[in-house]
């Protein structure tokens, strides 16, 4: 397969909006979104945003989202994040897979995400292709289609400088604010099962964590 002509700017811009959000803290939800009633601080999860390659060397990319009990129902729910419902990367890089794949096929996505320096495979950007998540306003760069979402938070980063931190409020701004397209099967499952989907990631964490 011949290799993608990618820019070395389109790169740098991929690039510097996603590393700005390593270690960024989102600890901020309003109400349970089971039955709207007040929410108390559970816990936090440290949880992969991306994986990036720098030269031969993987670099995981992680944000610390904090957890929520309800006080009425139980429930256990996240803050607001830059994550889709049911999704295991950073709702940009969604973006980017989809907005890649609506012109090539999974494995062209998966070569050109390489080129951009993150870590998917066909089989991810496969099952985001398929899955239902709100539209996405793409622009255009040099020939390339890029979803907004990721050059919101290049110029973010670019603001606020290196070392800078981005706030969390304007990092899910710029992602157009994912967590709040809760998709309706999500909405309609019971607190109990919501919670032992919840506790079942927790396992499957702890196990890909074990040496």
């Amino acid at each position: 397969m011949k290799p993608p002509r990618i820019p070395p700017l389109i790169i740098d811009i991929v690039q510097s909006g996603l590393l700005a959000c390593e270690g960024m803290v989102f600890d901020c939800r309003d109400t349970c979104p089971a039955c709207g009633d007040e929410l108390s601080g559970y816990d936090t999860k440290k949880k992969q945003f991306a994986v990036l390659l720098e030269g031969n060397t993987r670099h995981p990319v992680h944000v610390v989202v904090k957890r929520f009990s309800c006080r009425e129902c139980d429930t256990i729910c996240f803050a607001d994040e830059p994550f889709y419902p049911g999704t295991r990367i950073g709702s940009p890089l969604v973006d980017l897979c989809r907005t890649l794949g609506a012109t090539m096929p999974f494995n062209r996505v998966a070569v050109n995400l390489l080129h951009l320096g993150i870590v998917i495979d066909r089989g991810t950007v496969r099952n985001y292709m398929h899955g239902s998540y709100p539209d996405i306003t793409i622009t255009n760069l040099f020939g390339i289609s890029l979803p907004l979402s990721i050059i919101s938070l290049s110029e973010l980063a670019a603001r606020i400088g290196e070392g800078g931190r981005i706030p969390g409020t304007e990092t899910l701004a710029a992602c157009g604010f994912p967590s709040a397209y809760r998709a309706a099967p999500d909405r309609l499952l019971p607190p109990e099962k919501r919670n032992e989907r919840y506790e079942e990631e927790d396992k499957e964490e702890r196990e890909t964590q074990a040496p």
